[in-house]
Order: structure tokens, then sequence, then C-alpha cells
């Protein structure tokens, strides 16, 4: 097993590669606008840190977000790319999960991650591995009352201490907790029709940003 894992669905670009044992290689970038410039040379540097070349990649993981539109679609479709490529599945994940897998925390907590317009993307986890509320986006004090007393992780409690005082790491996403917590799910057989697993499409909560202005005249040639 060689999983190639990439997400973009938060201000990380994050690349990592496992072995089905162990990170092989990986890499992270904080820079909230230039995701499809950094994810390709990413790649090609854990590929070359890990002396491999891309067609040893046996499978593809990739947040699937939620996360803004333009980034998120960036990591989707570079790892739709390379799994046709290679003739490799693509495996989903949802990205808060792999937040609350790199935690590491026992009992229940939250992940929240900056969702912009002064909201979060979050959900309620009841440990590292078990997600219990679907994702959600809402402001901070929304919904500070219904998680009062949890931790929170992610970039979220950083930005809205107010609402979220118990602050834990980490703040970022990272591609190699989302290629371990991959490795378990296939090592325990898992799928997406078993729920393990997530079609590699999208999860964005709300339209996109970037919408066709109001009374738009189209123009039809005579």
């Amino acid at each position: 097993m060689l999983l190639l894992a990439v997400d973009t669905a938060t201000p990380a670009v994050t690349v990592a590669l496992h072995d089905g044992t162990s990170v092989v290689a990986q890499e992270s970038q904080v820079d909230a606008r230039r995701h499809g410039e950094l994810l390709l040379p990413a790649v090609d540097r854990v590929l070359s840190a890990a002396g491999l070349k891309l067609d040893a990649v046996t499978g593809v993981v990739v947040g699937v977000g939620p996360g803004p539109y333009t980034g998120l679609r960036v990591g989707l479709v570079t790892a739709a790319t390379f799994g046709s490529a290679l003739g490799v599945p693509v495996h989903g994940l949802c990205s808060l999960d792999g937040l609350a897998y790199a935690a590491g925390l026992d009992g229940p907590f939250v992940v929240a991650t900056d969702a912009r317009r002064k909201e979060v993307y979050w959900a309620r986890y009841d440990d590292a591995r078990t997600r219990v509320t679907e994702p959600a986006v809402d402001r901070p004090a929304e919904i500070a009352e219904r998680v009062a007393g949890l931790p929170v992780v992610g970039a979220g409690a950083v930005l809205y201490p107010e609402a979220f005082p118990d602050a834990r790491g980490p703040e970022h996403q990272s591609a190699a907790a989302l290629a371990a917590l991959a490795a378990e799910k296939l090592a325990a057989g898992g799928s997406v029709e078993s729920g393990a697993f997530l079609p590699p499409v999208p999860l964005y909560l709300r339209r996109p940003d970037a919408q066709v202005p109001k009374n738009y005249k189209v123009v039809t040639p005579k």
C-alpha cells in the first residue's frame, strides 16, 4: 500500500505519503490564496523525499471539506486526476476528521475551522475517530452554548476565543493525519458503502461567493 493524501480545504496546502504502516514523507504550507500554485510542486517534493515515483501510488486520499469553494476544488480535482491517470481508487474523507484524528483526544470535543464571513465549519466528536454530528457552518456565537465546556480543535478556536475558550491543537490540517486515518479504515475493510469513506466530491455547505449578477442580460445571436 502506498497512499498519496492531499487536502486543500483549509489555508493549509498539505500532502503526505503513507505506506500502510507509517508516514513516509509529508509537507504542509499555510497560504489561503495559492492552493493551485502550491499543491503540485508539494506533491513532487514529497515523492522526491521518499525516493518514489507517482506510479508507485496505490490509492489517493483527499479531504472533501467542508471548505471554501476555490481552495477546496483544487485538491479534489488534483486527486481525481491522479486517480484516473494511475487507475487507482480515490478515497474521500471529511477534512474535519483529519484534524480530529491528529488531535488524538479521548473524550468529547469539537473541531472548528475558518469558514470566513465570521463563520466556522464545525463538527462534534466523541473521540479522535468518532464524529457524532454532520459538518455544519455557523457563527461562533450561535453554537457557543451548545459546545460550552468542550475543547475545540482548529483555527476556529484560535480566531474566536470568546466563543471557544478551550482551544487545542493542531490549528491546521495535516495530510499525514488524513492518510493515517485512511490507512486504518482501509486495513479494517472500510469503503464508501460501509460509511468509512465519502465520495470524492466537494462538501461546500454553502453557495460559492462568485455568482452571476442579478438582471444579467443574455445576448444571443440573431
